[in-house]
């Protein structure tokens, strides 16, 4: 089992219709292949964790890389895990950019600004930090440890 977490500008309008288009568009092909995740949005930026089998979560950044949707690539990890994060997720996906404005000046406060959203960060540990402050806010569902 591998888990990959990049990080990427992106060129054109987030917003809700985006985020669920990509969503369905990998919707299948996720469970087709047993992959899951979350996918982390703001107005210009993707935050995104894959959990699966090496073939499969490679080919799908692979597919990312090549969207013109896409630039800045920053892949910030993928390695082999001993167990899911993400178990029963399937790829959730949290626009960042639709949080209550409280939410929104504690997630900046504690990772950062970045053109006017809150900024992703660079490293695994941090990533995974921000989505259970995130997921414990929200009350998301569980993930397996």
């Amino acid at each position: 089992m591998y888990r990959l977490i990049y990080k990427s500008r992106i060129k054109v309008t987030v917003d809700w219709d985006l985020i669920t288009d990509i969503l369905h568009s990998f919707e299948k092909v996720n469970s087709e292949h047993d992959v899951n995740g979350v996918l982390l949005a703001t107005n210009t930026h993707f935050l995104q964790v894959l959990e699966g089998r090496f073939e499969d979560v490679n080919e799908i950044f692979m597919k990312t890389v090549c969207d013109s949707r896409h630039t800045i690539i920053r892949l910030i990890s993928f390695h082999v895990i001993d167990a899911r994060l993400f178990s029963g997720w399937g790829m959730r996906g949290i626009g960042v950019f639709d949080f209550n404005k409280n939410l929104e000046r504690q997630l900046i406060e504690k990772y950062g600004e970045e053109e006017g959203g809150i900024k992703f960060p660079l490293e695994e540990w941090m990533v995974l930090a921000m989505i259970h402050d995130i997921k414990m806010v929200h009350d998301l569902p569980s993930w397996k440890v």
